[in-house]
């Protein structure tokens, strides 16, 4: 049996996932409507022999002041960088609240085969009534009304994924195109859509796109249990890392799937340096260029309440217990543990948030930094990680040249691609016509 290795995705972003990233004057900032901008990156992921590079997207501006959120759609830019890449995967949020499952299905399923076989679609119910608004709602629906939505999306997509059956197109010029006996309709009325079917793109070469899911509620969890392939996780230290691979591995064995094929990642901030001084140094330097107004901001999207009148250098004010926070669990989960375990200053807990909002942020050598990695996967922390470079490019070219090689000498990390597809990297089977999740 091969040993376990780690799994990495890129998680592509602006100009890095700190806040201040763009305002360094070498950011890229320019260059984020140029898709040569993301195709090099891909490819540097690719150099890496990551598995995934991956896009987030949201559907309103927020602050536009604070720096860039969303430029380029993601799966139209992903379209383009399946054309500058060969191997990596390529990994979009779709949100299941405002697209509809034939939409989705059949923009990924294309993706698909313009990918020859590595797209993954990461499954999101968004979270804001600003988004809500462009799509022609008052309001955000409910949380069990987009988990319950999100459920019957996943399934439908996926039977619309196998309406082809991989024998379908026939392509005789004197007779088929397609068998009309291996495309079947779906005739889907549930409680949330409508779908006759069947899809109008012949089965892809995953035969259906690699599924992320990154649930942090009962809800979420549930949901990943149930259909996830790759989970994409919050964890501010080991111990909150540990808990959440614990107890989604259980309930995915409660669902009767294999847990062992589905790989956990939590989101990863790196700063590296020849030293500890030197990274800290890197981090502070950024650090530096973050304005308090935007900071405050932020963490005020983060806990849903007004914290412009906070006295920076006191003591961050108490905060309800996550039972009685009613927006997005994981991230408030994260800065509960980080008030509880640092007991930081309201300024300090600005700085711990600008890149990455509370996920694990690792900063020193790079053989320090692989031995937290290492720590992370050997000890039910981790399967891999989700990359999120603070700052772009840079970030990304260190980690790729400087700990990749690290954790290649340990035998932690492969040394080249031994498949093509997305599914491949991740060690998944293809599935066969009608082999779903329970």
């Amino acid at each position: 049996m091969a040993a376990r290795q780690l799994h990495f995705n890129a998680f592509l972003f602006g100009c890095g996932h700190h806040s201040a990233a763009w305002r360094r004057p070498q950011s890229p900032i320019e260059q984020l409507g140029d898709i040569a901008f993301y195709e090099r990156l891909a490819q540097t992921a690719e150099r890496g022999l990551f598995d995934a590079v991956f896009f987030a997207d949201g559907h309103s501006t927020g602050n536009l002041g604070a720096g860039p959120l969303w430029h380029l759609e993601p799966l139209t830019a992903l379209s383009a960088m399946a054309r500058a890449t060969s191997r990596i995967g390529l990994v979009s949020t779709v949100s299941a609240t405002f697209y509809t499952p034939f939409h989705a299905a059949r923009m990924l399923a294309s993706l698909d085969h313009i990918s020859a076989g590595r797209i993954g679609w990461n499954v999101v119910t968004s979270m804001f009534d600003a988004e809500a608004r462009n799509h022609g709602m008052a309001a955000i629906p409910g949380h069990q009304e987009r988990y319950d939505r999100a459920a019957e999306f996943i399934d439908v997509a996926q039977r619309l994924w196998d309406s082809w059956t991989d024998d379908a197109l026939v392509l005789d010029r004197q007779g088929y195109y397609a068998d009309p006996a291996e495309v079947a309709p779906l005739h889907h009325s549930g409680q949330h859509f409508l779908v006759d079917g069947p899809l109008t793109v012949p089965r892809s070469p995953q035969g259906r796109p690699v599924l992320f899911q990154a649930g942090a509620s009962e809800q979420g969890r549930d949901l990943a249990a149930r259909y996830a392939e790759g989970i994409y996780a919050v964890a501010y230290d080991l111990a909150s890392a540990q808990a959440y691979y614990a107890d989604v591995k259980r309930r995915i064995a409660a669902a009767g799937r294999n847990p062992d094929k589905v790989a956990v990642m939590p989101g990863l901030v790196t700063y590296l340096g020849t030293t500890t001084a030197e990274a800290k140094a890197k981090q502070a330097e950024t650090d530096a260029l973050l304005p308090t107004e935007h900071s405050l901001a932020q963490l005020g999207t983060f806990i849903q309440q007004d914290c412009s009148g906070w006295e920076l250098d006191a003591p961050v004010p108490s905060l309800p217990p996550a039972s009685e926070f009613t927006g997005p669990q994981g991230r408030y989960t994260t800065i509960l543990r980080i008030i509880d375990a640092e007991k930081p200053t309201v300024r300090q807990l600005l700085g711990r948030l600008a890149a990455g909002g509370g996920h694990c942020t690792m900063t020193g050598t790079p053989e320090q930094v692989a031995d937290q990695i290492e720590l992370w996967f050997t000890s039910g922390g981790a399967d891999g990680f989700n990359l999120m470079p603070p700052l772009l490019p840079d970030s990304l070219n260190e980690f790729v040249d400087r700990v990749i090689p690290v954790l290649q000498r340990r035998g932690l990390f492969r040394t080249s691609y031994t498949g093509s597809t997305l599914r491949e990297h991740l060690g998944l089977d293809r599935p066969a016509v009608g082999d779903f999740a329970l």
